[in-house]
């Protein structure tokens, strides 16, 4: 992009199915019409034969003849965007909605009309101005101001109240760390939204029997937030910058048991990100698919873990390929498991975490083996299946690279700080979820939700 502002004609190579994706995401960036050479079909489903064929009798005409044609002209302008307080739109409750529909400013579920009216009320939870920009956020390079927050707040079908958590999502978003440019990549990942402190029990979250399910009123309707934010002002819209193959829906807030915390002397996740006890926060992580849930059984915090750790192995064999990325995996035990292994022995969250890391492990062979034609080590140059050599780059930790014996155990996953643990659901059933993120892509994010001077005195239901 930097290229073609200067007048240096550039040509973006991708599978046919990636043009739309290419070309508004250049628009976006202030490339309109951007140069796109379209590879036929998708690449991974092709030999090499047949890939030097297509390259050569179909991509290379297309680049030439783009190279050789005018530099694309640099963006024009869109218009003005509307003022904060502009009225868009008036109608009834269907008019406003088929209004929102038909422009793709909501998510096929009728939204609240936002009306100035609804929006101040939002904004009487927060000090921050308005206008204030929060970050801007790709794809579309829009500024995300707390106004916005508010409007789609409303949308979402929030409460008031909700504005702190809200404002602290969007926080998040922008965050380099996080990599929202990935949330339109092709396995369609989610985010998966964690709170913790005091502001559960305020606002009414959710935390215990079907603590993921949509019902809820906080839960849910936050959830909703983050989908209908991405796709209003960073724009991510399917078929377009979302290219998630299946995609899911969103997932409503999954909020951490404090009470059931407190009662077995574990910190909350918050504290294992950096945050003092006591302090509201919200983490994200991405999360690619619903993961994987389990029965969790015994009397002892060993026989409990022993299931664990057999179900991480089934969770990770199959992520295998993801060795080389860092990576953000969530442990949910209920209160019930949680309780029978904290008082036999792990008296820490990190304690857990360190034992499953050091029994969740498969013989080098058999990592390197199971590593496919499309993993990561095999898509980096001069890297092979060696797990050894993927140490010595820097792709893996030095433990990869201490022995040759192709016996030797490796755990699963790179780092036990990969791994955090959230205690939630149904406080009289044992079971354990596993949740693991798109790679690097969303990598869990914290943000301490900011108060207002007078919260406390600020109306709640």
């Amino acid at each position: 992009m930097v290229a073609e502002k200067a007048g240096v004609p550039t040509v973006t190579d991708v599978c046919s199915a990636f043009v739309e994706q290419a070309r508004a995401i250049g628009g976006m960036s202030g490339v309109p019409g951007g140069r796109v050479a379209a590879y036929p079909g998708h690449i991974d489903m092709h030999s090499v034969e047949q890939r030097s064929t297509y390259f050569r009798e179909t991509v290379l005409p297309q680049i030439i003849a783009a190279l050789t044609g005018p530099v694309t002209e640099p963006a024009g302008e869109s218009g003005a965007e509307p003022a904060l307080r502009d009225i868009v739109f008036s109608g009834t409750f269907d008019e406003v909605n088929e209004f929102f529909h038909g422009r793709g400013w909501s998510d096929g579920l009728p939204v609240v009309p936002p009306t100035i009216q609804r929006v101040e009320q939002f904004l009487k939870y927060t000090d921050r101005p308005c206008d204030e920009v929060i970050g801007v956020l790709p794809p579309s390079n829009c500024a995300a101001t707390v106004w916005s927050v508010a409007v789609n707040g409303v949308m979402a079908g929030c409460r008031p109240e909700y504005m702190p958590v809200l404002i602290a999502l969007v926080e998040v978003m922008a965050t380099p760390q996080f990599n929202l440019a990935t949330a339109g990549a092709t396995p369609g990942w989610e985010a998966l939204i964690i709170l913790n402190g005091p502001i559960i029990k305020h606002l009414g979250f959710n935390c215990g029997v079907g603590a993921l399910r949509p019902g809820p009123l906080p839960n849910t309707s936050v959830g909703r937030f983050w989908r209908l934010y991405l796709r209003n002002v960073p724009v991510f819209i399917p078929g377009s910058t979302d290219k998630g193959t299946w995609g899911r829906n969103f997932d409503v807030v999954l909020a951490e048991n404090h009470d059931a915390l407190d009662e077995i002397g574990w910190a909350p996740l918050s504290v294992q990100q950096g945050f003092a006890a006591g302090d509201n926060v919200v983490t994200v992580q991405s999360a690619r698919g619903r993961g994987y849930d389990t029965a969790v059984r015994g009397s002892t915090a060993r026989e409990n873990l022993d299931r664990v750790s057999y179900a991480l192995l089934c969770f990770q064999q199959n992520r295998i390929n993801q060795i080389t990325s860092k990576q953000s995996m969530l442990l949910g035990l209920t209160p019930l498991n949680a309780g029978v292994i904290a008082r036999d022995g792990f008296p820490r969250k990190e304690d857990v975490v360190q034992y499953l890391w050091e029994r969740v492990r498969l013989p080098a062979r058999v990592i390197e083996a199971i590593g496919d034609e499309g993993s990561p080590w095999e898509a980096r140059p001069g890297f092979g299946k060696d797990l050894r050599d993927a140490a010595r780059m820097g792709l893996l930790p030095e433990l990869y690279c201490e022995s040759n014996d192709p016996e030797r155990m490796l755990p699963v996953w790179r780092s036990p700080d990969e791994l955090r643990i959230v205690v939630s659901g149904d406080p009289g059933r044992n079971r354990a979820l596993i949740i693991g993120s798109n790679i690097e892509h969303g990598l869990a994010t914290s943000k301490k939700i900011g108060l207002p001077a007078n919260w406390e005195k600020l109306p709640k239901r």
